[in-house]
């Protein structure tokens, strides 16, 4: 006969519940915080650089940016790819892009927020590094929506060149509003652009595409054509009109093509399909046939290439902007994880050899900042020609490494938080797979090595104005003085610098991070840059600051405080 009280005793007994454990020395999600006032970089960077004027709105808008709700919006946006179909269901062609509801929401506030247009409707002193403090928190929130973002503020500078193009689709273009109807721009409140250079036989070489101009009336500048042709990459194809390279008689032009024309039809350039990428899932990416959409000639005709390099030298410095970005996110979440957990015996941000890595990553993000900000002040200063002509060589030496740093930057903070920075539900496989892209987009290394050169070539005074900024700061680290000596040294003769690209301009970043920091920074992070960046005894890896550097100091500097 069973036993009435054992069975009751039995009921109770916690061996034989399902609670098995108590979670615990877990960290709380990074969440809920202001991403601008846990920034110290950001704030010393936008006060040395003449944006002080912006700190409350930045502050504003690093709430926003820090809230729960924010972040999902990131998560969402990236967990829904873009949708498209070619027809609608009576077989009209609509080329129709789809997106999540959380991907026009970050749409709407980057728009009204005045990402694509603040410097050109409100210039002046501080204007682009207020602009682009803005964009660096933005992209930590999500970094694929910013494509279009940067292609409709950079387009300003191109169309320009066509006053009365300007007249037309300036306002629109420049609107701190949103309207993603599919609708011909004359019934839009705003407008977004896009381009599309790249051809398939040519990837960056754009002399050898082969998209035809055909003049309607007259030729020459303002002037309507029609284009025939393709484009491997259009970023992105929801735009309202798009920058094209094509060529004519006298040789590769630029044109602005709108989705629509002016009498209400649909345009004929027609998307294949949209690129199944690895990253930057969110942004609309695709390959285009182009069978005779109407145009207009922006620039002087065979000057394609010199009226876009306007447009490009913008989105370059966007880049540079986005991957400083993904490494301050991938910062916070890695201090921020090691600072709440605790493995042998000790928090992970106390123990000697996590406290190399972080601090290294941090010294990573800080020196790309400090790199960025100030070609936004040269930016806001081109009538200054020592920043003209440091903004023209520094933003491809910039483009080159800070893009190409953010990949082996984003996969070791992962590593510091460690099987759960893996883990898709985390932020940090969206920084990794991210972090490639701005190093490819807008010219890979490769071509902004050779870009470097051109420079070099057609202006020789740029390198004496890079020169003589990055030696503001000598007398005062005996490693900065020595690097920069052998540097200039090393371009008294330039003849193989195509061969040599890669470690001349590597040095020229270097040396220039490194005399911000010096003379701007903060004193433990300027003395471990020169220390592992610019002495020969280094590792390869993150996590190789000698001894007799801070990183305590460091880590305390870069580790956002929640709650």
């Amino acid at each position: 006969m069973n036993n009435p009280q054992r069975k009751a005793e039995s009921a109770t007994d916690n061996r034989y519940l399902s609670a098995t454990h108590e979670v615990i020395n877990q960290p709380r999600p990074l969440e809920n915080y202001n991403l601008y006032e846990q920034d110290t970089a950001l704030r010393e960077a936008v006060l040395r650089e003449g944006a002080g004027f912006a700190n409350d709105d930045l502050t504003r808008f690093g709430a926003w940016a820090g809230l729960a709700d924010t972040i999902e919006l990131g998560n969402q946006a990236n967990a829904n790819k873009p949708g498209f179909r070619t027809h609608d269901r009576y077989g009209h062609r609509t080329d129709e892009v789809s997106f999540h509801p959380a991907y026009h929401e970050l749409m709407r506030v980057a728009l009204e927020n005045g990402l694509h247009s603040s410097p050109w409707t409100n210039p002046g002193k501080g204007a682009h590094v207020a602009r682009a403090a803005k964009y660096y928190l933005h992209s930590q929130v999500e970094a694929a929506h910013c494509c279009p973002v940067t292609m409709t503020f950079a387009a300003i500078p191109s169309i320009q060149n066509q006053p009365d193009l300007a007249k037309l689709w300036a306002p629109k273009i420049l609107a701190n509003e949103y309207d993603s109807r599919n609708v011909p721009d004359s019934e839009k409140t705003s407008v977004t652009i896009g381009m599309a250079m790249t051809e398939k036989q040519g990837g960056s070489d754009v002399r050898a595409n082969t998209t035809v101009a055909y003049p309607v009336g007259q030729q020459g500048l303002g002037q309507p054509y029609e284009l025939v042709g393709h484009k491997w990459f259009v970023s992105a194809p929801m735009c309202d009109a798009f920058l094209v390279l094509a060529q004519t008689t006298s040789g590769l032009s630029c044109f602005l093509m709108p989705r629509w024309r002016p009498d209400g039809t649909k345009n004929p350039w027609q998307v294949q399909q949209l690129k199944n990428k690895m990253g930057n899932v969110a942004n609309a990416s695709s390959e285009v046939e182009i069978r005779g959409a109407l145009a207009w000639m922006v620039g002087e005709e065979g000057r394609g290439v010199r009226t876009i390099i306007e447009m490009v030298a913008m989105t370059r410095f966007d880049c540079m902007i986005g991957s400083a970005a993904g490494m301050r996110q991938a910062v916070a979440q890695a201090t921020h994880h090691c600072h709440n957990r605790s493995a042998f015996g000790a928090t992970l941000s106390d123990q000697p050899l996590m406290q190399n890595v972080l601090a290294d990553l941090i010294i990573e993000n800080e020196a790309a900042l400090a790199y960025t900000m100030r070609v936004a002040r040269a930016m806001d200063n081109q009538d200054n020609e020592h920043e003209r002509l440091l903004a023209r060589l520094a933003t491809p030496v910039g483009k080159y490494w800070i893009c190409k740093r953010t990949p082996n930057h984003a996969y070791e903070a992962m590593e510091c938080i460690g099987g759960s920075g893996v883990m898709e539900d985390c932020i940090m496989p969206r920084l990794f797979r991210e972090s490639p892209v701005n190093a490819i987009w807008e010219g890979s290394g490769n071509v902004q090595c050779l870009d470097t050169l051109r420079a070099l070539q057609k202006e020789p005074e740029t390198l004496d104005a890079f020169f003589k900024e990055a030696a503001e700061a000598k007398g005062t680290d005996r490693r900065f003085d020595q690097h920069l000596a052998q540097l200039q040294h090393d371009f008294a003769d330039i003849s193989d610098f195509q061969y040599r690209a890669r470690n001349l301009v590597d040095r020229m970043a270097l040396t220039m991070q490194g005399s911000l920091l010096l003379r701007f920074g903060d004193k433990d992070v300027a003395d471990a840059f020169c220390a592992s960046r610019l002495q020969n005894n280094g590792g390869m890896n993150y996590g190789n600051l000698p001894s007799g550097t801070n990183p305590a100091a460091i880590i305390k500097r870069g580790t956002p405080v929640v709650g």
